[in-house]
């Protein structure tokens, strides 16, 4: 991958102003990262600290703190001597989260259709139903934010279901690396056989059969795998390791 810079343009930010909601750095962090994530700030680019500065207005030390903490999250990358840039998408990286998710997640919901042929799924399978109404609503309106929301909150609702609270901080450690990445990847097609997908895993849940909802979940999850190679493999200044 070349090293070559990318051109980055910050008329997207605006100053702070004044704001009970939260600390300056906390505040720069989250405009920072939703600009990175939206690819308003592009993989490859530099980044500019002193523009961020005067745009926003503030100080340089909410800004660099902000960097730091992006580069724990994998966002962007300090280079000693280099200045700072947007991280490339890594695939590698991707991959270890994927693999993470489809472990866990496909036994959350074997686990869960073990329970509901027990009898035991209590009011879960009214909040799978539910959720998959407002996703198709969502996906026939071509509302991107809002089919993004409802599939978050599948997932939550089949953790928050299963009753693990470490498993689920681990899923959600793994699924935040990977917001790019959903963003990559949404479009109509894609949010379709989303709710498929989706449908199949409810659907097997609510039938008792363990070993399809497993395999549902797993097919379901391979499937952004495979979605990300083929869009990296057109669109390769966006990733690190192809």
């Amino acid at each position: 991958m070349s090293d070559a810079a990318v051109k980055a343009s910050y008329d997207f930010l605006e100053p702070l102003g004044l704001s009970s909601r939260g600390g300056t750095t906390e505040r720069v962090q989250s405009i920072l990262r939703e600009a990175i994530i939206g690819f308003e700030l592009a993989p490859g680019a530099d980044i500019d600290k002193l523009e961020i500065c005067e745009r926003l207005g503030v100080s340089r030390f909410p800004v660099s703190e902000a960097l730091a903490r992006l580069q724990g999250e994998g966002l962007v990358e300090i280079l000693p001597q280099r200045g700072t840039r947007v991280s490339r998408i890594r695939l590698a990286d991707v991959r270890q989260s994927m693999f993470i998710r489809s472990a866990l997640e496909a036994q959350a919901v074997r686990t869960l259709a073990g329970r509901s042929a027990a009898g035991d799924a209590g009011t879960l399978l009214q909040d799978l139903e539910r959720n998959l109404r407002y996703q198709r609503a969502a996906a026939d309106a071509g509302d991107r934010r809002g089919f993004h929301l409802l599939d978050l909150e599948f997932h939550l609702t089949l953790l928050d279901a299963l009753g693990y609270g470490r498993v689920k901080a681990a899923v959600e450690a793994a699924r935040a690396s990977l917001d790019r990445v959903r963003r990559l990847l949404s479009s109509p097609r894609h949010h379709d056989l989303t709710v498929i997908d989706h449908e199949k895993i409810v659907a097997s849940i609510a039938a008792g059969d363990a070993d399809a909802a497993s395999r549902a979940m797993e097919e379901h999850l391979d499937f952004v795998i495979t979605e990300l190679v083929a869009f990296a493999a057109e669109n390769p200044a966006l990733f690190e390791d192809l």
